[in-house]
């Protein structure tokens, strides 16, 4: 068995105003060392809720762990140029096939073409069109998980540039049938494929629109245990 760390590491970051305080000298005599995070819930590997979204909708603590732990199907995109919009047509022939219910991995590799600290992670990535968001929904999966930053007008925030909600087409198609959004995810090209078992369950916040997680891979489950 094998685990696949996928998770983006929690530090400073040009995008996200994110502090770790640390109180305590071990060293200097005091019993504890004792560290203090300042972060984004939406920011480096984390899970969206409904009420990222909607109003009057779940909230984070309301999602449960069998929507982001479980069988999850690989679709391999890492051949996608950069800048390039991925269609249904694309994701139809990524599609290793199976069952309603899974969660759906979308991998693009990207963080091997780009350094997820760089601002060119977040303005050079390939990026989903409405029509491929509508063909995961028709999919029927209980999450869907990227690694790179899916909707085109994620790159335009880095500016405070404002779009027609509808343009980020993941949250508008998919969130709204009550798909779970995985985001953020890096290492995946480290997965065999076309199947893994995903974990990514987020931090229970309550109230929160969304929260980190640590998300991992297990390769290689005894037999008889789903993969």
């Amino acid at each position: 068995m094998r685990l696949i760390d996928l998770s983006m590491p929690i530090a400073p970051h040009f995008r996200w105003r994110t502090q770790i305080a640390i109180a305590g000298d071990i060293a200097a005599g005091d019993q504890f060392r004792i560290s203090r995070l300042d972060g984004p819930c939406h920011g480096f590997s984390h899970v969206d809720a409904q009420a990222h979204i909607l109003a009057d909708a779940p909230t984070i603590e309301s999602t449960p762990l069998d929507r982001v732990v479980g069988p999850a199907r690989i679709l391999n995109l890492r051949d996608a140029p950069a800048n390039a919009a991925i269609d249904a047509a694309r994701l139809r022939a990524a599609d290793p096939g199976g069952p309603e219910g899974e969660i759906l991995l979308l991998s693009a590799g990207w963080d091997r073409q780009r350094d997820y600290n760089t601002r060119e992670f977040w303005t050079e990535a390939p990026w989903l069109t409405r029509d491929a968001a509508e063909h995961l929904a028709t999919l029927r999966p209980k999450a869907v998980a990227f690694d790179f930053p899916q909707d085109f007008p994620i790159r335009l925030l880095l500016d405070q540039q404002e779009v027609p909600f509808d343009q980020h087409v993941t949250h508008d198609v998919l969130l709204r049938h009550g798909v779970t959004l995985i985001e953020y995810l890096v290492n995946t090209s480290a997965l065999a494929g076309p199947r893994t078992f995903l974990c990514a369950a987020p931090l229970l916040i309550p109230g929160a629109d969304g929260a980190p997680a640590r998300i991992f891979a297990i390769e290689g489950l005894p037999e008889g245990l789903p993969a």
